[in-house]
């Protein structure tokens, strides 16, 4: 039988209705088949709160009266259960591959940290789908199936970061569900690719619209929801078998494989999930076992919450952390939290590729980096696991990219062929002005004016002057047929956040000719002082930078 076999997933309920009735009244708990309420077997059948006509974000306070010695007091436990068990040799189909994922020693590592003990990484993108995700968008579809919340023919929507994304469209694919992905635009073109693969359709929402607002992900989610019939919000951030699912699989797993004696579990924190269900089920087991939470900075998932100041209101790292706290994250399942940077964990997750072969993605850099401090304190012959959640498949053009990492200043480019201009400042280069206009112009405006001066591209300006991004002709065009934006909305709804630019003061143009490899521009910045905002000064394309070159070899010719 597959560890996550449909077979697996108990039905029934123990208690009296007396007992349930008890249960209902203390967590307030609706009756009515519409919200959250208990079915007739006893189960609690579970309608995220994002459904409802009132949009709403999933940050409400647990309710959940789960502890370690639950089970032995006979306290009511109203979820659906997976009964963990090793995998047959054939499966059904892909989604009974689900677990069961292996665990390897990291070897060299580990070894140049000076660390003593055993550092194993069990290994999540052995899923199907290529992340620890599979796990909990299996689970929450499988409940809501049995709980006659989701039918044949119906709308699956869920926000996501992307790799949960990956999960539900696999599901859906497999079962005949039609799949809506509500996603930042930071996430990488790997991922959306993935899951329209898979048949899903991906909603991006702004980079800069907060977790809050009507333009977040939970805000674009809730107004889908309401627009198309017959669709169901899972919503991994509130939905109790997102903590469930590894509370019944990933740490038993664990637990099995390093035969019953782990003495630390580092693991990052995206929803929570990961961390509430296998801190929760470790406290059961091995309540000696320390169990440390990593968050990046730019986060606020850490106690305590001293930890969480700062003025970074961006990350790289894709999965982790949030500027809210989930419903399903129990922060205080971690014993200890270590806040993670960009640099040290982009060049963890290339030093996990290259130095133990594991083909992973960037919060495993996050988990890994952090796992080094604290392995450092553990003995020989000590146990430390450390979660690997997704693969490299979804970061190909971005981290794994050495143009990639020197655009964004995390590591130095080489002048290789030894070029005489490398270190030359970017002000050497005479850049043309670039064509600046208001975030709230329409779209189709925007394009009659881009046509009329016969530019490709132009930037975007925020009311206070300091610039938003850019939009090429070639993305406004196809954004506007494929209806992903209107002609007649604000051009804010369609402008790249994320784009090619380097300080007019500090950049040099060895950079620069690094990220035109890749990209047809860069803009030119200058830094607003204490507003940390940016004015653009002028846009650079490959022909600008050879033109310098050419003009002033040949005037060294001359000399």
């Amino acid at each position: 039988m597959s560890a996550l076999s449909d077979d697996t997933i108990l039905s029934e309920c123990p208690y009296s209705h007396e007992v349930i009735e008890k249960e209902k009244k203390i967590a307030d708990i609706s009756d009515d088949g519409v919200h959250t309420h208990y079915n007739a077997k006893g189960q609690l059948v579970y309608v995220a709160p994002i459904n409802g006509e009132t949009f709403v974000i999933p940050d409400a306070p647990r309710r959940c009266t789960w502890t370690k010695n639950a089970k032995q007091d006979g306290v009511f436990f109203p979820h659906t259960y997976q009964n963990w068990k090793r995998s047959e040799k054939i499966q059904d189909n892909v989604l009974q591959l689900i677990g069961n994922t292996p665990m390897v020693k990291l070897n060299s590592i580990p070894k140049k940290a000076g660390v003593k003990c055993n550092v194993y990484a069990k290994l999540e993108y052995f899923n199907p789908g290529g992340s620890i995700k599979d796990r909990i968008a299996n689970r929450i579809i499988q409940d809501a199936e049995k709980q006659g919340l989701l039918k044949p023919g119906m709308t699956i929507i869920e926000p996501s970061s992307g790799n949960t994304g990956v999960g539900v469209a696999l599901a859906s694919a497999i079962k005949g569900y039609k799949c809506i992905i509500v996603m930042c635009e930071k996430m990488s073109n790997e991922k959306v690719a993935v899951m329209q693969a898979l048949g899903a359709r991906l909603i991006k929402t702004p980079i800069t619209a907060d977790s809050y607002s009507a333009e977040g992900i939970f805000g674009v989610a809730n107004r889908l929801h309401k627009e198309i019939p017959d669709s169901l919000i899972l919503d991994q951030f509130s939905n109790p078998g997102n903590p469930l699912a590894h509370y019944d699989t990933t740490a038993e797993e664990i637990w099995d494989q390093c035969d019953h004696k782990v003495d630390a579990l580092v693991l990052g924190a995206g929803t929570g999930g990961t961390l509430t269900g296998i801190s929760r089920k470790f406290r059961e087991l091995s309540p000696q076992t320390k169990i440390v939470g990593v968050d990046p900075v730019g986060s606020v998932f850490a106690v305590p919450d001293s930890l969480n100041k700062t003025d970074v209101t961006f990350f790289e790292v894709e999965g982790l952390g949030y500027d809210f706290v989930p419903t399903s994250l129990d922060q205080t399942g971690a014993d200890h939290w270590v806040k993670s940077n960009d640099q040290e964990s982009l060049t963890m997750a290339r030093r996990l590729i290259r130095e133990e072969g594991l083909l992973c993605g960037t919060s495993s850099g996050a988990a890994v980096s952090a796992a080094m401090k604290i392995a450092v304190h553990l003995k020989e012959g000590q146990n430390l696991v450390v979660i690997i959640p997704d693969s490299i498949r979804n970061y190909l053009t971005k981290f794994v990219s050495d143009n990639w990492m020197e655009a964004r200043g995390f590591q130095i480019s080489k002048n290789v062929n030894k070029h005489w201009w490398w270190e030359n400042a970017v002000s050497k280069v005479k850049f043309r002005k670039i064509d600046t206009l208001p975030s709230n112009e329409t779209c189709d405006n925007v394009l009659a004016i881009m046509r009329k001066l016969n530019v490709d591209q132009v930037a975007v300006l925020k009311p206070d002057g300091n610039i938003l991004g850019t939009v090429t002709k070639s993305h406004l065009i196809n954004n506007i047929l494929a209806k992903n934006v209107l002609p007649t909305q604000k051009i804010e709804n369609c402008t790249l956040r994320i784009f090619p630019k380097i300080n007019c003061n500090t950049g040099r143009l060895g950079l620069i000719s690094r990220i035109l490899e890749k990209d047809s521009y860069v803009i030119i910045t200058e830094s607003c002082g204490h507003s940390k905002g940016e004015k653009p000064l002028g846009v650079v394309d490959i022909n600008d930078l050879y033109d310098y070159i050419c003009k002033a070899e040949n005037a060294m010719s001359w000399k």
